[in-house]
């Protein structure tokens, strides 16, 4: 008996609270590596850094965006998450601390690859891989052992995000910029596919909670019912495959129909969750406008065939979703899930939040919608680069800190 107790009171115990859990180190370490990268991209546009790999240097740039950035977040949030929705203890400490340094190697040699010579690539080649491999078995050895079928999708597309890493890389090897395109192609559109899936998920309840309570935390007598619907469910997942087959065929009117099809159920979701008691609160309506901001870059998409313009309406879209569907979404959610998961209120937010969110807003404006009106295109870029950069060390100032602290109720986690 005195066995049990001792069991089931005992701690898990890491040399640092920044190992407790995956969402700590990866954020911090993402947040940290979106501005170092984004800085190095604006510096080689710029024509003060150098690009001497043969890797084109617009892949070089969306590879560290989605597997170096992006990949850490979704790391950090499904190391995380998957403890709760399977009850199965995720890495910490030392276990953890391998998975975040195999990703940091990976970093450190993509940081370095814009000045040296592409047999460097082998060892973020080797890191990047180790790094994947690691996050995918620990999630579906937590899944299989919960025998939580649900959670198929995630594992599918965790699966599919690894045969993509190995297929650009193989494009590398092959010095094939076709095959390096596709893959990264594919790997943005299965990030936002499992970002349609998370906010499907999570953004009707923050929002039923959320409008609920006051900026005080206490009940405020709004009742709002979660609206979601399996049609709209089913007609945003065969939509967005099918614009993502058809766009990856290069088929842009049939791409086009799918397109039209996912934003329509996705604007209908909005319209069932959307109350305007998320404008009090920047942890809501950060997540609103990311979404939406995402579904309306699928109209892009829609009108691309039948819209002439001087900019490349394609690479406007596709930015619109990887800068709200990503940018936005990500610093939202890791901005809300850093309070919850160190034991503070997520109604009381560092006041810096607004002003994070506003600047990433700014950031997606800047490379999306302005240059459809005009200007000076490589200015608007560099003021969207500069937008990011200042979101992120926002959010590296208001958040490192609880980051790299205990839990302030005492909890591990």
């Amino acid at each position: 008996m005195l066995t049990n107790i001792q069991h089931a009171t005992k701690r898990p115990v890491s040399s640092h609270a920044i190992l407790n859990l995956g969402f700590r180190i990866f954020f911090v370490g993402a947040g940290i590596f979106a501005i170092i990268s984004m800085i190095l991209w604006f510096l080689i546009l710029q024509g003060m850094a150098s690009f001497q790999n043969a890797l084109n240097p617009f892949y070089w740039h969306a590879h560290e965006m989605l597997f170096g950035y992006t990949l850490a977040v979704v790391a950090g949030f499904l190391l995380t998450a998957v403890k709760v929705w399977t009850g199965q203890m995720m890495p910490y400490g030392w276990r953890l601390g391998m998975i975040f340094g195999a990703w940091t190697l990976a970093r450190l040699a993509w940081l370095g690859l814009h000045a040296v010579p592409s047999s460097a690539m082998m060892m973020a080649c080797v890191f990047d891989i180790i790094f994947w491999v690691m996050v995918c078995w620990v999630i579906i050895k937590a899944v299989w052992v919960a025998r939580q079928k649900r959670q198929i999708g995630i594992v599918a597309k965790l699966i599919l995000l690894l045969l993509a890493h190995l297929s650009f890389y193989a494009g590398v090897l092959l010095s094939d910029a076709n095959v390096q395109q596709i893959a990264l192609y594919a790997t943005l559109y299965l990030i936002i596919g499992m970002v349609f899936t998370i906010a499907r998920r999570v953004l009707p309840f923050f929002i039923t909670k959320g409008v609920s309570v006051g900026c005080d935390g206490k009940p405020n007598g709004i009742n709002l019912p979660q609206k979601n619907s399996r049609l709209l469910d089913m007609m945003s997942l065969i939509g967005f495959f099918g614009f993502v087959v058809f766009d990856l065929l290069h088929l842009s009117i049939i791409a086009s129909a799918f397109a039209m099809a996912c934003l329509i159920a996705n604007v209908l979701r909005l319209k069932n969750w959307y109350h305007h008691g998320i404008w009090q609160k920047p942890l809501l309506w950060s997540l609103v406008i990311a979404f939406g901001g995402m579904t309306a870059s699928l109209g892009l998409f829609v009108v691309r065939p039948f819209f002439q313009s001087s900019v490349d309406i394609h690479s406007l879209a596709l930015h619109g979703l990887a800068l709200f569907g990503i940018g936005l979404m990500t610093v939202a959610m890791m901005a809300r899930v850093a309070l919850g998961h160190t034991g503070r209120s997520i109604h009381a937010p560092p006041k810096t939040v607004g002003v994070m969110f506003l600047f990433m807003i700014v950031c997606a404006c800047c490379r999306v919608i302005l240059p459809m009106f005009g200007g000076e295109y490589m200015g608007w870029i560099a003021i969207s680069q500069i937008a990011w950069v200042v979101s992120f060390v926002l959010f590296c100032v208001s958040y490192v800190g609880m980051l790299a602290r205990p839990r302030v109720d005492g909890l591990f986690g």
